[in-house]
């Protein structure tokens, strides 16, 4: 049994999901290869991936000029045909990510696993964990299919090199593209106006909600992520009010995230939030209301008001980093 990883790249850069997956594919002491598509010279980005414990790397020159999952599927598709011991592929999840994972399911006859978290073998077999009931347990969940899919929620694992340095071995394909793959492109490409930075593949997250009384309060947020280095996130109440932009917002009808840390200015904890960033590394929560449902899974809780609290931290951490 070997293990396939998906690397998504984007000018010339991984995505942090996928060499989190790459780094836990290669802790489970199998074979491990990775493969990478894009348009430039990807020696280097492959030999790269070596640090982070793939053995082997397949690069493929993309079709498309724009990061389209047609080729991709083609490229994945060729080389489990050419390469059948490739019988489980790993990905983390994106908007890319998820639609190369999709269509190459369909294009293998393979079974797909999603949203998962976690990976082991038992009894040779790779095991899958999947958070359900509104992430209050971890389902274990397998595959009857020959060949496997897995797909992974984004911030699962942290993308750490491995121990041992090594060279791996490159290996440049060439794959013919499906006619239908060549029949679509990119037009345009235009940065949606609310569009901030990446929630998914942020280490810290300074996240509020009604705590922070108004559209003006999450300023507060803003600061506190700027001197952290991290992102802001959103409640749905704070959204839905028209506080702060949509694409900030975390939970179930929001944003999974996993980051290092996650800072919880005047959130509640209701559970549609919760399922959203419990698999936080590290959460602090600073609230007002000492019975607040968030203080019961927070690893650090403040009672108090934010907009005392929240000023004085960033004046002190401000300091510090001087």
């Amino acid at each position: 049994m070997s293990l396939l990883v998906f690397l998504e790249q984007h000018e010339q850069a991984f995505s942090p999901g996928s060499l989190g997956v790459l780094t836990k594919a290669a802790a489970l002491d199998t074979d491990v290869a990775a493969v990478l598509v894009g348009n430039e010279e990807l020696e280097p980005l492959a030999r790269e991936a070596g640090r982070y414990g793939a053995t082997t790397v397949f690069t493929a020159v993309d079709a498309s000029a724009s990061p389209l999952p047609g080729p991709r599927i083609d490229i994945l598709a060729e080389l489990v045909r050419r390469f059948p011991n490739f019988d489980t592929i790993l990905f983390s999840n994106s908007v890319l990510a998820a639609d190369v994972a999709a269509g190459l399911a369909a294009r293998l006859d393979a079974g797909i696993n999603w949203d998962l978290v976690d990976l082991e073998f038992r009894d040779g077999q790779p095991l899958g964990k999947q958070p359900m009931l509104q992430e209050s347990e971890l389902a274990e969940v397998g595959w009857r299919s020959p060949q496997r899919i897995a797909l992974f929620r984004a911030g699962s694992f942290e993308a750490v090199p491995a121990a041992t340095e090594h060279e791996p071995m490159v290996e440049s394909l060439t794959v013919a593209f499906a006619a239908h793959t060549l029949a679509a492109r990119v037009i345009e490409r235009t940065l949606r106006v609310d569009e901030g930075p990446s929630l998914a593949d942020a280490d810290v997250i300074v996240a509020g909600g009604i705590g922070l009384g108004s559209a003006e309060g999450f300023e507060l947020a803003e600061e506190l992520a700027a001197v952290l280095g991290g992102t802001v996130g959103a409640t749905r109440a704070a959204v839905y009010k028209g506080w702060y932009s949509a694409s900030a917002q975390v939970g179930q009808t929001g944003k999974t995230v996993s980051p290092k840390l996650y800072v919880a200015l005047g959130i509640s904890g209701a559970v549609q939030h919760k399922v959203g960033m419990q698999s936080s590394k590290m959460i602090v929560a600073i609230n007002k209301d000492p019975h607040a449902p968030i203080f019961e899974f927070s690893d650090l809780v403040v009672v108090g008001d934010v907009h005392t609290i929240v000023p004085e931290l960033v004046e002190l951490l401000r300091k510090h980093a001087g």
